[in-house]
């Protein structure tokens, strides 16, 4: 039992390591000299506790900033902090961003997604070795919601954005650099491809034969560019020998032609180093449930990378009837059970692309009859 006028923890044998006797000693001198029994005690004791063993870790955390990008500005927030900024989205004004967020010791930065104005200050962010998180734009509203906040403007954007990415919990590594580049000449391979397929449509429905023979002329110039683009990509992958022997086994897959290659190899650059239900998830191909109590609901595909998912569906048409037998006989039995034709299609491509990671990671190309000697015999 404490005596009157001891704390109450004094009332024990000991606190941790320390003998009573030494922390009432203590008490007493600071009754004699007349300090306070209040909190500099009980802080003297913590000190002293600590300081003989106690497990107590101290709590590192780490400082985290969000940027809300625009065609000509940036603004910028810190979790936890009122300052905030706004600088020009050019060298200059990253070069001043980059100093702020060095003397307010960032060490994460988040950033959403913009139409592509984001990626140079991503790529100076990672130049200068800070760890960058780039948010789809449905993740921030999706979060904003979850915390039912309405409001929305550039500023209050970048501190959602820095809350964002505090809250995250695993960091993806960074894409590789060389294929930035590479993305960008395919997605202008991809862009004249649709111009060619939007003249062709109003050559349909044009009866003028002199408009007709311009738009032919156009349709014939676009396809000689497309091809002349898509060979200097090609010999521009094939300087880097890891990315050369890479795009060689994508190719090797049936039904995959070297087009269809190059997009699996710039739109998925993480091929071969993840599951094959991973890869089927972030390329769009992914059957979700749609389930609720007794409700039953149709499985469909959602999200994912569109441009690599209309190269795969593309592919697989050609593929299912003609050039892969393994995904000619998954076709002929998905539609003989009553499958739609996209369905069947959308579950070729899927398979098409499982194909490709799996003789990425295993680092053989692609064999459609199972080696001499697989199979066991009984």
């Amino acid at each position: 039992m404490a005596q009157p006028g001891w704390p109450p923890e004094l009332g024990r044998r000991s606190i941790g390591s320390v003998p009573i006797e030494a922390l009432r000693a203590v008490w007493r001198s600071k009754i004699a000299i007349g300090t306070s029994s209040g909190p500099e005690w009980l802080n003297e004791l913590k000190v002293r506790i600590t300081r003989e063993g106690s497990t107590k870790m101290a709590k590192h955390t780490t400082i985290c900033a969000g940027i809300d990008t625009g065609k000509r500005k940036l603004d910028v927030a810190i979790e936890g902090h009122r300052e905030q900024l706004q600088v020009e989205n050019t060298p200059e004004g990253h070069e001043v961003l980059m100093a702020w967020l060095r003397q307010h010791r960032v060490k994460r930065v988040g950033i959403e997604a913009s139409g592509g104005y984001e990626q140079p200050v991503v790529a100076e962010l990672r130049r200068k070795r800070f760890v960058v998180v780039v948010f789809q734009p449905a993740q921030v509203r999706a979060y904003a919601k979850f915390h039912l906040q309405r409001a929305k403007n550039d500023k209050i954007d970048a501190a959602l954005i820095a809350a964002c990415t505090t809250a995250v919990r695993k960091i993806h590594a960074a894409p590789d650099p060389r294929l930035l580049p590479f993305a960008e000449q395919l997605t202008m391979i991809d862009q004249i491809n649709e111009d060619t397929a939007r003249l062709k449509n109003r050559i349909e429905s044009c009866r003028n034969a002199r408009i007709n023979k311009l738009w032919q002329e156009d349709i014939a110039r676009l396809e000689q560019r497309e091809k002349a683009e898509l060979k200097t990509l090609v010999a521009s992958i094939r300087k880097h020998p890891d990315l050369a022997k890479r795009l060689e086994l994508i190719n090797s897959v049936d039904g995959i032609g070297l087009p269809t290659a190059v997009a699996i190899l710039v739109r998925l650059p993480e091929i071969g180093r993840i599951t094959r239900e991973q890869a089927v998830a972030l390329a769009g191909l992914a059957p979700y449930d749609d389930d609720s109590g007794e409700q039953v609901g149709v499985r469909h595909i959602e999200g994912g990378r569109k441009r690599l998912r209309r190269a795969l569906y593309t592919a697989s048409l050609a593929a299912s009837f003609r050039w892969n037998r393994q995904l000619i006989q998954l076709y002929q039995r998905l539609t003989a059970a009553g499958k739609e034709h996209k369905r069947a299609l959308v579950a070729c491509a899927r398979k098409m692309l499982i194909f490709a990671n799996t003789v990425v990671a295993r680092g053989t190309p692609w064999c459609d009859e199972p080696p001499v000697g697989s199979l066991s015999v009984s």
